[in-house]
């Protein structure tokens, strides 16, 4: 599932002829340049996919509420921020949803219907994928897609999330490992449903 393409914001002609102020002007040039990445994070970081609109709504009206305190070409880092927030607290609404879910998706994964191979197999692919970010923690996740998905520089990860360079190394290093382990688990459980024989 990909992001929704973002209307443009009003053209440069209106901002120069007055048509829009500089605040609203500001906001606009954000949506347009942020908002895939920003909608991206969210599905990434665990949002649902039925939430994952209203969760960039919500991180860009946090936006445009503080605007004035976000500094020049620190728009990214603090729409990422806020998107670690609203994606926390969305996970922490939609636990008890997702559990269920989760049962279901390794059902899907197990069962998979007669659809043609390629579909059936890119499916499957994105149900694991997301089954394994869910199981992460949410600092390893964060790292890990960003720079696995979103491909995004070590640098780049450590300035965004506020933390060392080191420490965003350490764990990329930490959450590569996780997901590995993760992915080897799950596979075990479906090639296994009950458990190997002994």
């Amino acid at each position: 599932m990909s992001a929704p393409s973002v209307v443009s914001p009003a053209g440069a002609d209106e901002v120069a002829s007055g048509g829009l102020d500089e605040r609203t002007a500001r906001l606009a040039s954000l949506a347009s340049e942020h908002f895939g990445f920003i909608w991206r994070s969210l599905r990434r970081l665990g949002v649902p996919p039925s939430s994952v609109d209203d969760a960039a709504q919500q991180v860009f009206e946090v936006a445009a509420r503080r605007l004035a305190d976000i500094e020049p070409r620190r728009e990214k880092a603090f729409l990422f921020k806020t998107a670690l927030l609203v994606a926390t607290e969305a996970r922490r609404l939609s636990a008890q949803t997702r559990a269920r879910a989760a049962e279901s998706d390794i059902e899907a994964l197990h069962d998979a219907g007669p659809t043609p191979e390629e579909s059936a197999l890119r499916g499957e692919k994105r149900l694991l994928l997301d089954r394994v970010l869910r199981a992460l923690e949410l600092e390893l996740r964060t790292v890990f897609v960003l720079y696995e998905i979103e491909e995004l520089e070590v640098r780049e990860i450590a300035e965004l999330v506020g933390i060392p360079r080191g420490t965003a190394a350490s764990r990329l290093r930490r959450a590569r490992e996780a997901f590995h382990a993760e992915v080897n688990r799950l596979r075990a459980r479906l090639e296994f449903p009950g458990g190997p024989r002994e």
